[in-house]
């Protein structure tokens, strides 16, 4: 086996070793997509003794621009946040017990990858448009978490390498962009010291955000981070890039998010299942690294794993102006340039794909009503609203909100209050409506969520906080808030409206996701929007009109105000920014917000083994987090459990708004003493498995073509009985019988939450049937054991029609199964006829056929851990 071309790079006055990228592949190196540089550097460092075979895995793609071909990719580090780590701490400290009562060590699991947690999608919007509301939060935050976030804490204390950053620190992927990314860093091993690519994977869709600045790093499950937690690689094939070429520049007035709803809208016509993408050509050069991040991150909603801008002068650039040092910015430079990982915005490297993008043709753009690639022009907002709405043509001016109403206006999400230029411009937006005298309707419940705490210091410096507070977006909160479903309750006119008359209110929300009733479990319509266009429609009250050329307000002595009288000019954004900015403002606002007094006093137990507290209702053993029966492959008879259509995201599966009384899981809750006016949100109940089984697809949203059922219900078969889902479940677990789930096309899209995988494992699902999967949650379902079968196109749920009684036969050999594979599957009607066809496996690699027949992830660690005595592979073995 050839070895690794090492070279040494002298920056600082301190000496690396380093990969020589240009000396191992030659000519052919300039031709590589860059996200393939990085994972050829990842592979020869730590590729172990597979690192021949990888290195000629990576290079043999530039001839089809496509690979079968397997190789493992090490991060260096794993970013999670609250409302993922909980589950994941749980599976932990789970396994933890599994191990103690197996006769093993504890101890043994152990994280050996430094991991991050931001504490961000807890607060909710419970007060706003008052001074105050962001402490009012914070504190109900607190009394509402504070079991969980001991738990966290009990975590940082046996974990080693694990940090919590508390609430108040923003979101998970500002902190990252802002604090936590090097983009280039070093490690000592045994005695050498490396400079290497910073590299991650988070347990978050959104994790790509970082790719704005040349970090690679995708999103994916709890249950995959927990194998990189111990040690194992993550294992991929040599994956296919779609190359977007981005020629001119944006039109003055265009910002950011009508760039990313733009590349959105685009991309989802291409099939980016397992792809990723990579941005080139001139046009990256004219986007600033806040431009870059805002379209990455919306790279789960076009579907890829990536959404690339390689390293160049903008991302130094963005280090300088977030207080990165000079020496740190020098050594990224360095360490880029030398090892061809610089950008050159005149060469195509070789792609699987391209597309082409004219900048100068993205317009002012909104996204909507129900899905975020829905772009349109925004002053089409009425004509895309328009079916449903029952008062559509009602028109009357009037003191009360009528459909289309604009409930929710909230400047919220990691996707663009991360660049404080688009939190500039809504502010100066707000300046010229506030000069005007105008204020939205009392109706519209309006929030101001950044993502970091350096906001507020910036806004404030440039005069536009009491701007913004003044048309009520005062700050809120910093932490996902509105746009991961914590919006609180909505206005009483607007509650009333709906109860009353039964109005078709709408959310407009700068965040990257419009689902119905993810937002609020009340609103099935919302639009996407950049912050100053959430203004501007919280203005108006309504999306019932042309938000270009129709009046949004109306002064004090009658005259009509445009949004053309309010937008800002992208050289007034420019100026105001550059006076507000400091790269002092960074480390100071991290440190004080780190520096949390109510965090610092919760107390937690210090153990290596949790103790478990039967009583809880926010941390409970789960059933899976152990050594497990063994495989659910196999020939079997299968009743369909559900049988859904298209679109069926994680929110419709496992839901993370409020959690109402009335449900399945809130009775649960009632019942052990909880106040059933404040259940808190599914999502801060992912560690007590009894609530998340019991939220299954109770989203209002959800049709189950067995029947006409309420959501989260099905129709035994058997009996005939309409049922809870886990009580069906139970009652054919009870009979020996086994479930099945069919659905339609992009099963599992949204967001990368593990439960909608752990929920339906629970239910006793074996496979789920589709005709297609969003990516994060396919790898979730093999993680838990699940086998995700592909549907030929023309036996869709729709033409297949299944009915109570009917079978399905599945044909998965343990022995037989293989990555892609076919599976027979045949269909066998309660009257007797059958019918048969092959499903696709969709299994990528020849790991995630091991964790199947292992019965999912956590057995397989925990089997490898009691058998090796130690983690299952080592993070380092590979280092020259």
């Amino acid at each position: 086996m050839p070895e690794t071309k090492l070279a040494h790079l002298g920056v600082n006055g301190v000496d690396y070793a380093i990969v020589d990228l240009p000396a191992e592949a030659g000519e052919a190196l300039k031709c590589l997509p860059y996200v393939h540089r990085i994972l050829l550097e990842n592979v020869l460092r730590t590729g172990g003794q597979d690192v021949a075979r990888a290195k000629e895995a990576v290079l043999a793609w530039l001839h089809t621009g496509t690979s079968e071909q397997e190789i493992p990719f090490l991060p260096n580090r794993v970013l999670m946040h609250d409302t993922t780590c909980g589950p994941a701490l749980v599976d932990i400290a789970g396994m933890r017990s599994a191990m103690a009562e197996a006769g093993g060590d504890p101890a043994l699991l152990n994280p050996v990858v430094p991991v991050d947690v931001s504490t961000d999608h807890s607060v909710g919007v419970d007060f706003f448009g008052q001074a105050g509301s962001l402490e009012r939060n914070m504190a109900r935050e607190f009394e509402r978490n504070a079991e969980r976030y001991r738990f966290m804490k009990w975590a940082t204390n046996t974990l080693s390498g694990f940090t919590v950053h508390p609430p108040g620190t923003g979101i998970m992927h500002t902190l990252n962009l802002e604090r936590l990314a090097t983009v280039a860093t070093s490690k000592l091993v045994d005695g050498v010291l490396w400079a290497m690519p910073d590299t991650l994977i988070g347990t978050d869709s959104h994790t790509p955000m970082i790719n704005g600045i040349g970090v690679l790093a995708w999103g994916v499950g709890g249950l995959e981070a927990e194998s990189v937690f111990f040690g194992m690689p993550v294992t991929l094939r040599v994956p296919d890039v779609v190359g977007v070429k981005l020629t001119g520049a944006l039109q003055s007035g265009v910002l950011a998010t009508d760039l990313a709803l733009t590349v959105t809208e685009m991309l989802r016509k291409i099939d980016l299942q397992d792809r990723y993408v990579e941005f080139f050509g001139p046009g990256v050069s004219t986007l600033t690294a806040g431009d870059r991040a805002v379209v990455a991150n919306m790279t789960p909603e076009f579907g890829g794993n990536s959404g690339y801008f390689p390293i160049d002068q903008q991302t130094l650039k963005y280090l300088e102006m977030t207080g990165r040092s000079r020496d740190q910015v020098a050594f990224v430079k360095a360490y880029a340039k030398r090892t061809g990982l610089w950008f050159d915005p005149h060469t195509d490297p070789r792609y699987t794909a391209t597309v082409e993008l004219d900048l100068s043709t993205v317009e002012v753009s909104v996204a909507g009503p129900t899905r975020p690639q829905d772009r349109i022009a925004a002053g089409a907002t009425l004509r895309a609203i328009a079916p449903m709405l029952a008062e559509r043509d009602a028109g009357e001016k009037t003191d009360r909100p009528q459909d289309g109403a604009v409930a929710i206006a909230a400047i919220t999400s990691c996707t663009n209050t991360s660049d404080p230029r688009l939190v500039v411009a809504a502010g100066l937006l707000a300046r010229k409506a506030r000069s005007f005298g105008l204020k939205p309707p009392h109706w519209v419940k309006t929030s101001l969520a950044p993502g970091s705490p350096t906001a507020e210091r910036y806004l404030r410096r440039a005069g536009l906080l009491k701007d913004l507070e003044a048309v009520g977006f005062g700050i809120v909160g910093y932490g996902c808030t509105t746009c991961i479903g914590n919006s609180g309750p909505l206005t009483a006119p607007i509650a009333a409206a709906i109860e009353e008359r039964g109005i078709v209110p709408v959310a407009v929300l700068s965040g990257n996701r419009n689902f119905p009733g993810r937002v609020h479990p009340q609103l099935e319509a919302g639009f996407l929007a950049s912050p100053p266009l959430v203004v501007a429609f919280a203005l108006a009250g309504t999306v019932k009109l042309d938000v270009l050329t129709d009046p949004i307000g109306t002064t004090a002595d009658g005259r009509k105000v445009t949004l053309s009288m309010l937008w800002p000019t992208g050289a007034e954004i420019d100026e105001v920014l550059a006076q507000a900015s400091s790269a002092r403002d960074f480390k100071p606002a991290y440190d004080e917000a780190e520096a949390s007094l109510v965090w610092g006093k919760l107390d937690c137990p210090i153990t290596t083994l949790f103790p478990w507290d039967e009583a809880s209702t926010y941390i409970r053993r789960p059933p899976f987090a152990g050594f497990g029966d063994g495989t659910v492959l196999g020939r079997y008879e299968a009743h369909p459990l559900l049988v859904l259509g298209d679109d069926i995201t994680t929110d419709h599966i496992s839901p993370a708004g409020a959690i109402p009384a009335s449900g399945t899981a809130g009775r649960y809750l009632v019942e052990r003493g909880e106040n059933p006016a404040d259940l808190n949100v599914f999502a801060s109940r992912r560690g007590n498995w009894e609530v998340m089984v019991r939220g299954l697809f109770t989203n209002k949203t959800v049709r189950n073509m067995l029947g006409d059922v309420p959501p989260g219900s099905t129709i035994h078969a058997g009996s005939g009985e309409v049922l809870p889902l886990l009580d069906a479940a139970r009652r054919y677990r009870a009979d020996g019988q086994s479930v099945v789930v069919v659905a339609g096309e992009r099963y599992g899209m949204g967001s990368s939450r593990d439960w909608a995988a752990k929920g339906v494992s629970l239910l006793g699902v074996r496979a789920v049937l589709a005709l297609s999967f969003e990516r994060i949650h396919r790898s979730n379902l093999i993680g838990m054991g699940i086998l995700p079968l592909r549907l030929p196109a023309k036996f869709g749920p729709d033409r297949l029609k299944l009915q109570p009684g009917d079978i399905v036969l599945v044909s998965a050999d343990p022995a037989a199964i293989s990555p892609r594979c076919p599976v027979p599957v045949t269909i066998l009607r309660k009257d007797g006829s059958s019918f048969s066809f092959e499903a696709g496996a969709a299994v990528e690699t020849n790991v995630e056929i091991r964790t199947l027949k292992a019965g999912g992830l956590l057995p397989f660690i925990l089997d490898e851990v009691l058998r090796s005595g130690g983690k299952p592979r080592s993070a380092e073995t590979s280092l020259p």
